[in-house]
């Protein structure tokens, strides 16, 4: 025994095969780590506090997958249609993508909330259904991104409507996977987050793939989009379940039930804070589209002083990104205040913020403006989730969110149409935004401000 151990002493001193061995797995050991080393710290952060247990860690992941697979697309078509060609060609490429995309996407959206109330019982493969159709199309898309074919048009407003397919039906599942204790703001808030921090992560890799060439970020959307396919099964069956659930109409309206008329609730029925706060939503969103748009272009042709047209752009999508970061981060935070209280400010401060940029329109009041509206867009939809939670009853509530992300979305459409036609005058088109923002701002300050102080008017289903 004692030989033994000395021949096994003897040649670890030596460096034979036990010692070479040993050593390659050190080194595999370091190089594994801070794969697994960060794929375990991910896991952590999404399933903490239940969100594991219940599930919602899983779509926190998933809607990761989604952001990332959506920067990817947004490079390639950004390349294409509006940092290939001059700036008056530009306007013309993003007016045909715009008429030809968004609008029939503004016809299509309201039907698509329908249709997926139709089918409660497949949410994980109606989700599924939405990553691979966009799969499919990106590898479409790469063919025609290179030349600008007119075939790159109908392909994204495919990628359009199940990337919005896909969002009904996320808003629809997340009440489904809420962990003890948590609020539907608190959920939404991590779920958007991780959304946000993926699609930062993966715009730089996303630009470094369109290096090679002008397809490969659409490869890139292929792969992540193929996998997020797949994980969409991952989620618990539960989010399958209807049970309980009905269709939010806009307004109030009546079904037959066993010989009997009995009253369906609708967005209009639930209480005047509701749709109050979706008006000033839809105005914040508004000026979204305007600004994404109009700073596009002002910038490409009238870039910030000292700065190039890209270094302009940066600093305003930079600035943009993290506003809207901080405001989903500091949403459980606010969740305790009064929601209508929230949209007020947020919207106030907005329109003051606009007012001075338009003034004194340069490099910090415009980073300002696009910070503060990014911060304003994720606080004001977290307060309306917060208030569509406590207004609207469980048997629609799932449903009422589809029909307001459809009309935001349509807002936002409308903004951008707008920013496309504005003269590249920097003190104009601020003052524009502002005056949307006024205007949804004086709409609903009356009525948001009224339901505070009584509390708010929550429906019962009837």
């Amino acid at each position: 025994m004692n030989v033994v151990a000395a021949t096994g002493k003897a040649r670890g001193r030596g460096g034979g095969p036990g010692r070479v061995g040993g050593a390659v797995r050190a080194v595999g050991r370091a190089l594994h780590f801070p794969v697994t080393g960060t794929a375990r710290g991910i896991r952590r952060a999404t399933h903490a506090h239940g969100a594991g247990e219940s599930g919602l860690g899983k779509l926190i992941e998933l809607h990761a997958v989604n952001g990332a697979g959506d920067v990817m697309v947004t490079v390639a078509l950004a390349s294409t249609v509006f940092f290939s060609v001059p700036t008056d060609e530009a306007r013309g490429r993003v007016a045909l993508y715009l008429a030809i995309t968004m609008a029939p996407f503004t016809v299509l959206a309201p039907v698509i909330g329908p249709l997926l109330d139709r089918l409660p019982h497949g949410r994980r493969a109606a989700m599924a259904g939405a990553m691979l159709a966009r799969a499919l199309l990106a590898l479409v898309i790469s063919g025609a991104v290179a030349s600008g074919a007119l075939e790159l048009y109908p392909a994204a407003l495919g990628v359009l409507v199940a990337s919005k397919a896909y969002g009904v039906v996320r808003s629809a599942v997340v009440p489904r996977l809420l962990p003890r204790g948590f609020s539907l703001v608190k959920a939404n808030s991590r779920v958007t987050l991780a959304g946000l921090l993926a699609t930062g992560a993966a715009a730089p890799v996303a630009a470094g793939l369109h290096t090679l060439g002008d397809p490969w970020p659409l490869y890139g959307a292929f792969v992540i989009f193929a996998a997020g396919t797949f994980l969409s099964f991952s989620l618990p069956p539960k989010v399958d379940s209807a049970k309980g659930e009905d269709v939010a109409l806009l307004a109030a309206g009546t079904r037959h039930a066993s010989g009997e008329r009995t009253r369906r609730p609708g967005l209009r029925s639930v209480g005047p804070a509701v749709t109050y706060a979706l008006g000033a939503n839809a105005s914040l969103r508004c000026l979204s589209g305007f600004l994404i748009f109009f700073l596009a272009f002002l910038l490409r042709e009238h870039p910030l002083a000292g700065q190039s047209a890209a270094v302009s752009l940066g600093i305003v999508g930079v600035a943009a990104g993290a506003g809207n970061a901080l405001g989903t981060a500091v949403g459980a935070w606010l969740r305790s205040r009064a929601p209508e209280i929230i949209i007020v400010t947020v919207v106030a401060v907005v329109l003051g913020v606009a007012l001075l940029a338009g003034l004194f329109f340069g490099v910090f009041p415009v980073a300002c403006l696009a910070a503060v509206a990014g911060c304003a867009q994720a606080l004001g939809k977290l307060a309306l989730d917060a208030l569509i939670q406590r207004d609207v009853p469980e048997a629609v509530r799932t449903s009422a969110f589809a029909r307001s992300e459809t009309l935001l979305q349509m807002a936002w459409v409308f903004g951008g149409a707008v920013g496309i036609v504005m003269p590249l005058d920097g003190t104009v088109g601020l003052l524009v935004g502002a005056v949307f923002v006024a205007a949804g701002w004086l709409t609903t300050l009356r009525g948001l401000l009224a339901s505070a102080r009584d509390g708010g008017c929550p429906a019962r289903a009837t």
